[in-house]
């Protein structure tokens, strides 16, 4: 048997994932160019620099016993470090696999903080894709997170608390705890708006902005970073054929330095808006935390909405984002529970172990 189970079943199927592998250490970018903490106190690093490693440094080790939550869908496995099995991509991928592994869109390691981290850090973050490369952000992974330290002990319901991720170190709460469902929100910290965003070659754009995409025509759009990069294309009707038809080519664009996520957005009425998400090297998604992010930014830049709070509505539910005047971003949402579970002897033995 691959794993011992306790609680419910699997949650519907839902991703946010980059196109090639990233650092663990690519920080989130500010409205400025430069990676940005959440709170005061941790130094900002340079958007393109990533933490030195250590040439040939062993692999980080994570325990066999891992929790699973989803939000609106988009499921995590959370480990805390331990010494079962290195977390290296061959690993991370067997164990997400839909039928040979676990299942999940991803797997998020937690470890202790370090001695070098900023005051009230409870914990380091590394967070990993499917395919086992490393991804800049998500938010549904990072509140996933929030409730496995909750139900550890290591933070209480109504308690603002730091966590450090990819070179930056993001603020969370968990507001609430009704059974298995949690209400997490993330401060994601400042956006950044315009082509140098999202590594796109502002030459490939007309005078207003648009872009052209082979079989989509011209495309009326908002290149956004909310610490990975999101195209936001509005005039657009919101349907399944037309989101394959405009994200497939626009996710890929050649214009693109690294791909992007891409979301047809629409302002419904003051405070609300939808979108239909396609994820970068992935396809169309049902819910994803920073898409939404992506969408309240764009419409507040483009003078759609006011600045404050903004109820995204995608096919998997609602996500609250709220956004000031300078793209400040917090995003808040549910978070529900969906099983305990513990990796057998057999499993950890198949991994692939790069000679640990």
């Amino acid at each position: 048997m691959l794993v011992q189970l306790m609680g419910r079943a699997r949650a519907e199927k839902g991703c946010e994932r980059p196109l090639k592998p990233v650092a663990a250490d690519l920080p989130h970018e500010s409205m400025y160019g430069r990676a940005e903490t959440s709170l005061p106190g941790s130094s900002p690093l340079s958007l393109r620099t990533r933490e030195p490693s250590v040439p040939d440094a062993p692999p980080l080790l994570a325990a066999a016993d891992l929790y699973k939550a989803h939000g609106l869908g988009n499921d995590y496995l959370v480990a805390d470090e331990g010494h079962a099995w290195p977390v290296i991509p061959g690993a991370v991928a067997a164990l997400c696999h839909p039928h040979r592994g676990a299942g999940s869109d991803g797997l998020v390691v937690v470890s202790a903080p370090s001695a070098g981290d900023p005051e009230g850090v409870v914990a380091r973050l590394r967070g990993f894709n499917p395919d086992g490369t490393e991804f800049e952000r998500s938010g549904n992974g990072l509140r996933i997170a929030a409730s496995h330290l909750l139900r550890t002990g290591r933070i209480g319901v109504g308690e603002a608390f730091r966590v450090r991720i990819g070179g930056a170190v993001v603020e969370m709460t968990v507001h609430g705890r009704e059974g298995g469902r949690y209400d997490v929100s993330v401060e994601m910290g400042r956006c950044r708006v315009g082509p140098e965003a999202v590594a796109l070659d502002p030459d490939a754009l007309d005078a207003g902005g648009h872009l052209e995409v082979v079989g989509a025509g011209w495309l009326d759009l908002t290149p956004v970073s909310v610490g990975n990069p999101h195209l936001v294309v509005w005039g657009e009707v919101l349907t399944a054929d037309r989101l394959e038809e405009v994200g497939a080519p626009l996710a890929i664009h050649p214009a693109l330095a690294a791909g992007s996520n891409v979301q047809l957005a629409a302002s419904l009425e003051p405070g609300v808006l939808e979108a239909l998400i396609w994820e970068r090297g992935v396809g169309p998604t049902t819910a994803s935390g920073t898409s939404a992010c992506a969408v309240a930014v764009s419409a507040v830049h483009r003078g759609l909405q006011e600045p404050g709070p903004l109820t995204v509505r995608m096919e998997g539910g609602r996500l609250s984002v709220t956004v000031s005047q300078r793209l400040e971003v917090t995003l808040r949402g549910p978070v529900e529970e969906v099983m305990e579970l513990r990796l057998t002897d057999g499993f950890l033995a198949s991994l692939p172990s790069a000679g640990v």
